[in-house]
């Protein structure tokens, strides 16, 4: 059955691989995001797969801009099926050392306006019968990173929303509340966020592509989940920081400046958190290596070692 979906955050990272992947599964599409060239570029690639899709150029931090954004689907499709929320900002730094008005920013992007997001889809869902709501959130709600103060807060948040959301719709048959909560991922999200660090931050290892990710948020359309969580490391963390809280602690910083900041230096710079930056929009972020290019570079070096053995056999 072909459905019509909104997905906020549509136009980098998982919010856009997502929409790739919806596409493809043939669903009536209304991406929105700041951005209005690059949704238009992801409304392209969605129609250039055979989808039926809208761009909506929109702030879910601007007062009535959810409430618009769900008329423009109504209006165009008669309603909405279900909605994917990945619009997210990231700021780093020590909390004392962040600006106050980056750390709200951070916050109301991450879990204010996706309360606003799914107060909107609540109300939709309930005028037609059901509908399903896939919030983004992270494994960060469940452990804590130092200098991600403002993204911290708002991902255990979203957490404690999400499951709320989700004991209240067992009053209403129909609608269901999933959150799908990756670790690492490869996305322009780190590049793109707002640094009071002076070090550029990065995915820590192992890192998950967006498209699988978003496979993972489009499972939960078709059957819903109440959480699904992305990362082979995710389980161990969320242990280690129940269990054994003293030694998670002495190890998060070393390890976090190891493995989750690079060494590139940065000046101070808000980064997307107030305006979005088109120039830095894409599905990933290039922290993984692209798959044709080691599939050519494994076949020229096996060609390579096959010539050697051949011209050294009698």
């Amino acid at each position: 059955m072909t459905r019509t979906v909104v997905v906020t955050g549509a136009t980098s990272g998982i919010g856009r691989a997502t929409a790739r992947e919806l596409a493809g599964r043939g669903d009536r599409l209304v991406l929105a995001a700041r951005s209005p060239a690059t949704l238009d570029e992801v409304r392209e690639e969605c129609r250039a797969a055979g989808a039926t899709a809208i761009a909506v150029p929109m702030d879910v931090t601007e007062p009535g801009a959810v409430a618009a954004l769900a008329d423009a689907a109504r209006a165009e499709f008669g309603g909405v099926d279900a909605w994917v929320h990945t619009a997210a900002v990231v700021s780093y730094g020590r909390f004392d050392e962040t600006p106050a008005e980056v750390f709200e920013q951070v916050v109301r992007t991450d879990l204010l306006a996706a309360a606003a997001v799914a107060r909107e889809a609540l109300l939709r869902f309930r005028d037609a019968g059901g509908g399903t709501l896939v919030l983004t959130g992270s494994v960060l709600g469940h452990i804590t990173a130092p200098y991600l103060s403002g993204y911290v807060t708002a991902k255990w948040g979203l957490q404690g929303l999400a499951r709320t959301l989700q004991q209240e719709a067992r009053e209403t048959p129909g609608i269901a509340i999933c959150l799908v909560n990756p670790g690492s991922v490869d996305t322009p999200v780190y590049r793109q966020a707002a640094n009071y660090l002076g070090r550029i931050g990065r995915p820590p290892p192992p890192i998950a592509s967006p498209e699988r990710v978003a496979r993972a948020i489009a499972h939960c359309l078709d059957r819903p989940r109440r959480e699904v969580s992305v990362g082979r490391l995710n389980v161990v963390m969320r242990i280690g920081f129940t269990v054994l809280p003293g030694v998670y602690d002495v190890l998060v910083g070393p390890l976090m400046r190891l493995v989750g900041l690079t060494r590139q230096p940065v000046a101070a710079h808000q980064g997307i958190v107030f305006t979005p930056n088109p120039a830095g929009e894409a599905v990933r972020g290039g922290w993984l290596p692209d798959a044709s290019q080691v599939v050519r570079a494994v076949g020229g070096r096996a060609a390579t070692v096959a010539s050697a053995v051949r011209r050294r056999l009698p």
